[in-house]
């Protein structure tokens, strides 16, 4: 494991995108903030719902705020708000009330491309010890329409059947977004807004429950933060804004980072890799981490956070779309290219070669 001064560029060999800049895992006394750049925050239903010209200007809003940070907050989903509030209580209770050893029943391992099941304090990667706990379920955990020929056993993903329902209400909320997310994107840049919607349809994602607990004084002390600087390895996240502050996005025009506080109710949207690697780097895979909230409510408070992450089949494969200039990558199947990027958190061995 890497200490708590470490720099992405010595992780640089797993990147399947380009990434250039070079920030240090954890939050530094030297680390520089934008303080006056806004990620801009933009209501879907001018996309959902609005007329020709209300969705040309959601589109031009929306692809401008991706391809200059790789983030946005998005309003108007036609979600329930209240179900993030369930969730935020549900997610406490998962992580308080179920006994460690009943957690490491169910110990994160490879399933297809994702690392699935439940991450320890300080073991969601192997490169730094990062202050949360986390718990992750794709497509296969969940009791619902599947894409791919699956076999769904509630006891092999949740320590009590309880959570499964509970949970799938928000991932199948999210995922009535997913087309239309992406469909936004692609337009933006003059592509067909539909290609990728076969491979969205009951595609895979990976719902992450985030529970970081209080820090010791020792904790904080010792340098090591809450999620360490990284970038998804997927086409975009759906985040719904977080109760707590502490998540900072790395600015690439100004080398800064940036504090992220969107209103509750809203949701956070950033690009991945494989958006990066499809896109032929128009839209960028952009650096986020979580650090301690600047009230001090780390030190009696957990928080919490429950992002989606949307992913593609493992035998789906990634190629620069149409239209955009002469492709910088070569085609390459998702699970060679999700777990040769993961790999640099999960060890060597995780990555799969493609057939």
């Amino acid at each position: 494991m890497a200490d708590v001064t470490a720099l992405n560029r010595e992780f640089i060999k797993y990147d399947q995108v380009e990434k250039s800049h070079t920030y240090r895992l954890a939050e530094h006394p030297n680390d520089e903030f934008d303080e006056d750049y806004e990620i801009p925050s933009l209501d879907l239903n001018q996309y959902l719902i609005g007329d020709s010209k209300q969705k040309t200007l959601f589109i031009d809003a929306f692809g401008a705020a991706i391809k200059d940070i790789g983030f946005a907050v998005l309003t108007g989903l036609g979600v329930d708000t209240g179900l993030y509030d369930e969730m935020h209580g549900l997610v406490i209770d998962l992580f308080e009330s179920t006994l460690l050893e009943d957690k490491m029943c169910f110990r994160a391992k490879r399933h297809g491309s994702v690392s699935q099941g439940y991450f320890p304090l300080k073991e969601t990667s192997d490169i730094h010890p990062d202050l949360v706990e986390g718990w992750v379920w794709c497509r296969r955990a969940f009791d619902m329409e599947q894409s791919r020929q699956t076999r769904f056993e509630i006891e092999d993903f949740w320590p009590d059947k309880k959570y499964e329902p509970q949970f799938r209400r928000l991932a199948l909320a999210h995922e009535q977004l997913f087309k239309p997310i992406a469909q936004a994107m692609f337009e933006s840049l003059g592509c067909d807004p539909h290609i990728y919607d076969d491979k969205l349809t009951n595609t895979n994602f990976g719902l992450r429950a985030n529970y970081y607990p209080p820090m010791t004084s020792n904790q904080e002390q010792s340098g090591a933060g809450r999620l360490l600087g990284h970038e998804d390895v997927d086409l975009f996240t759906i985040l719904p804004a977080p109760k707590d502050e502490g998540l900072q996005v790395w600015n690439h025009r100004s080398s800064k980072w940036v504090r992220l506080n969107p209103p509750e109710g809203s949701i956070i949207i950033n690009t991945g890799d494989y958006m990066q690697r499809i896109t032929n780097d128009r839209l960028p895979s952009t650096t986020h981490r979580v650090t301690k909230p600047t009230d001090g409510s780390h030190k009696t408070t957990p928080r919490v956070s429950f992002p989606i992450a949307v992913y593609v089949w493992e035998d789906e494969v990634l190629e620069v779309l149409p239209g955009l200039s002469e492709p910088k990558y070569e085609p390459i199947k998702a699970i060679a290219f999700h777990t040769k990027s993961t790999s640099k958190f999960y060890g060597d061995d995780y990555a799969v070669e493609s057939d």
